[in-house]
């Protein structure tokens, strides 16, 4: 259930309301014990809230996640603290942990706040959304997107003028200017680190001239254009709204690079550009699609399977490197690439370029804890220290790691590490404190 202030003790903290933090949560719920599901932003469901569907099955992925967040939500064994942070975790002598968090004020009473979005349509000012990463504008005062669980007004009190008219407009009288930063502390007898990854910024590689062109944009800028709650109603370009007609997807963007010092695939990158290649068909019939990669890297179930399958509709893979030089000024982009099957280096003209950015770890989780260390490994993931025999165990008893946050991973694989990371700390718990519920 949705909280404002958390109890003092609990036997489960989860950091992060991702996908992995909400099915670790649900399933430790289930199991009768008392979770804390603490959320930064506004709504729990992570970056799978914000995709369009999942491969290779091409299911909804709001249809999946959706659900979940809700029963994550409505559970009586879980406390939900969203726009909060945890920011100290100690251990004690005895196996649990003293933990400090962070709730940040929203200048709304989620209370009385009815999602009605009468503030949102007053208020002035508007700002990059956050949510389509820059796509379209929001307001000062907003709700965070669609489908947002809890669905509350916040208040993003930096760029407020304090005009007052929200606060006019709102039929219940949600608005509060007198919120405040608030810090709790509790104690946990086991943690769950579900903080999953940060995506690659392309801006580390100025040869894409990402925000330079204008038609040069993520992939999961891409994922937002093709989902139902598009910023432009359909896939079209940023610089004019143009449905684009020759799309390049260019694979490996921050992933097996050692220029930047980053040699790991990042897993999923793969196969997310080769779902919105088949979405882009079915969006734009007529559209061209190249994929150009290094190597395709089709491991999972039914993957190679969905990876033929793209094939044989029509679009294209070019084995090749490649760099962007230049944009016309109607607006497409000029890519020169190293056609690897042929030996040349050639030229061709798209009206979008789409670059599949890779993952990386998630490096303020080190800051949170105080007099134990948190093991990471070369490259920033939380190391798992058996992971063959004992997946999900950090170097720190009693702390576990689930989802992406030890490495990258996609959506079914951090659904099953995340149900891992429940029992290890359910064992931990029985094994340590015994069958004693929280209250």
């Amino acid at each position: 259930m949705l909280i404002n202030e958390p109890k003092s003790e609990y036997d489960v903290l989860i950091i992060g309301g991702g996908i992995a933090g909400i099915e670790a949560a649900l399933t430790l719920a289930d199991m009768g014990f008392k979770v804390i599901l603490v959320e930064k932003t506004p709504s729990v469901g992570g970056k799978m809230a914000l995709l369009s569907k999942v491969f290779p099955t091409l299911d909804c992925a709001s249809c999946i996640a959706t659900p979940k967040m809700a029963a994550v939500l409505n559970n009586e064994n879980v406390d939900l603290l969203v726009y909060s942070e945890v920011s100290e975790i100690n251990r004690r002598v005895k196996g649990d942990f003293d933990v400090v968090i962070k709730k940040k004020a929203t200048y709304v009473d989620f209370d009385k706040c009815t999602a009605c979005e009468l503030c949102e349509k007053a208020c002035p000012i508007v700002l990059s959304d956050e949510f389509n990463y820059g796509l379209k504008g929001r307001k000062a005062v907003y709700i965070a997107f669609d489908i947002a669980v809890p669905k509350k007004a916040i208040v993003d009190i930096e760029h407020c003028m304090l005009c007052g008219l929200c606060e006019k407009v709102c039929p219940p009288g949600a608005m509060n200017f007198l919120d405040e930063d608030r810090e709790y502390n509790i104690k946990a007898k086991a943690v769950i680190i579900s903080t999953g990854f940060e995506l690659f910024d392309p801006l580390e590689k100025p040869e894409f001239k990402y925000k330079k062109f204008k038609n040069v944009i993520t992939s999961i800028q891409m994922d937002r254009l093709l989902s139902p709650t598009s910023p432009f109603g359909g896939v079209a370009r940023p610089s004019d709204l143009k449905e684009p007609e020759n799309i390049a997807i260019v694979l490996c963007v921050g992933s097996r690079d050692l220029d930047i010092g980053y040699p790991l695939c990042s897993q999923v990158c793969c196969m997310y550009s080769i779902k919105q290649a088949q979405l882009i068909l079915g969006a734009l019939p007529l559209a061209d699609t190249t994929i150009f990669y290094i190597d395709i890297r089709a491991f999972g179930k039914g993957f190679e399977e969905f990876y033929n399958q793209t094939k044989l509709m029509g679009v294209r893979f070019v084995k090749g490197q490649v760099d962007i030089l230049e944009e016309k000024e109607n607006g497409d982009i000029v890519v020169r690439y190293y056609d690897h099957e042929d030996g040349e280096i050639k030229e061709e003209v798209f009206d979008l370029v789409v670059l599949a950015v890779g993952v990386r770890p998630n490096r303020k989780i080190a800051e949170m804890f105080r007099n134990v260390e948190l093991k990471f490994d070369e490259y920033g993931w939380i190391k798992e220290v058996e992971p063959n025999l004992e997946p999900t165990r950090t170097s720190i008893p009693g702390v576990f790691v689930a989802g992406a946050a030890s490495g990258p991973k996609d959506i079914p694989d951090s659904i099953v590490e995340a149900n891992a990371a429940a029992i290890s700390a359910a064992s931990y718990i029985l094994k340590n404190f015994g069958w004693r519920r929280t209250k």
